[in-house]
């Protein structure tokens, strides 16, 4: 670049700094008139509340009992199937005692594998579940934001002290009771 147009650059920036005072300074006089509206939700409070996720809660229980179920006839089998084998010890051959005993342990693994993605797929329809109700939630916390022009919506865990008058708990409660009342959750193992 032109040495005397690097001049007349560095001269205008200086020049309108000085004349129209710096960004900085106008940020803290934009700073110096905003005015915060804050609001405080209890999260905590809500979903421990909330029907939706009471309801959430008696599904995945009850797809939890028929999955205890089917475990406990597994290892009910397993168990007989173990007895049969400890019968077999005096009576089969070294070798073919451990050919048997090979196929019970990988009944067992198989088991266990079992065991371990039937609880991976209830644990993600419980999550799907949840995400359903968050979605809404956060909806909510939004849309009651704008009617009332709020610009921090802080959670109660992360203050010391606020008003009860900032409190919107209750209100994000009852819209989320009267808008989302259930959510079907999906049957582990569809």
């Amino acid at each position: 670049m032109n040495p005397i147009r690097l001049f007349i650059l560095l001269g205008a920036f200086v020049t309108g700094t000085f004349v129209y005072g710096s960004p900085s300074h106008a940020q803290s006089a934009a700073a110096q008139n905003f005015q915060a509206t804050i609001a405080i939700i209890d999260l905590t409070v809500i979903r421990s509340n909330a029907i939706v996720v009471k309801d959430v809660h008696a599904q995945i229980g009850g797809f939890q009992k028929t999955f205890r179920a089917d475990v406990q006839k597994e290892e009910e089998a397993l168990r007989v199937a173990n007895q049969e084998l400890a019968k077999k010890r005096s009576i089969l051959a070294p070798e073919a005692f451990a050919e048997e005993r090979r196929k019970f342990e990988q009944k067992v693994v198989a088991v266990q594998r079992s065991v371990q993605e039937r609880k991976r797929i209830l644990d993600k329809s419980q999550a799907d579940a949840m995400v359903k109700i968050e979605t809404m939630l956060n909806t909510i916390i939004k849309e009651i934001a704008e009617t009332n022009n709020l610009n921090l919506v802080l959670r109660r865990e992360q203050t010391i002290l606020s008003s009860r008058a900032m409190e919107i708990t209750g209100q994000v409660l009852e819209q989320l009771n009267a808008r989302l009342p259930k959510v079907k959750v999906e049957k582990p193992g569809k």
